[in-house]
């Protein structure tokens, strides 16, 4: 059976998760960490990724992560 397509607003924030292993991994911990406290996340885009440089050498990996919620009134 197909499920119906549902209609709402959705809104999408930035967060950015941390991680001293990989991007793969602060971008976990963003959605691990985000979804403590919003409900209903629906999709996690990776919109960036970086590093954290200190004395020639990468020290942490971050991951911006835009999230969509449903949005309630």
């Amino acid at each position: 059976m197909a499920k119906k397509a549902s209609n709402g607003v959705y809104r999408v924030i930035d967060v950015i998760g941390t991680s001293t292993a990989s991007w793969e991994d602060a971008a976990k911990k963003a959605v691990e960490t985000a979804s403590k406290t919003l409900r209903d996340l629906r999709v996690a885009e990776v919109s960036q990724l970086d590093m954290k440089v200190e004395n020639g050498k990468v020290v942490a990996y971050r991951a911006r992560v835009q999230l969509s919620f449903k949005y309630e009134a």
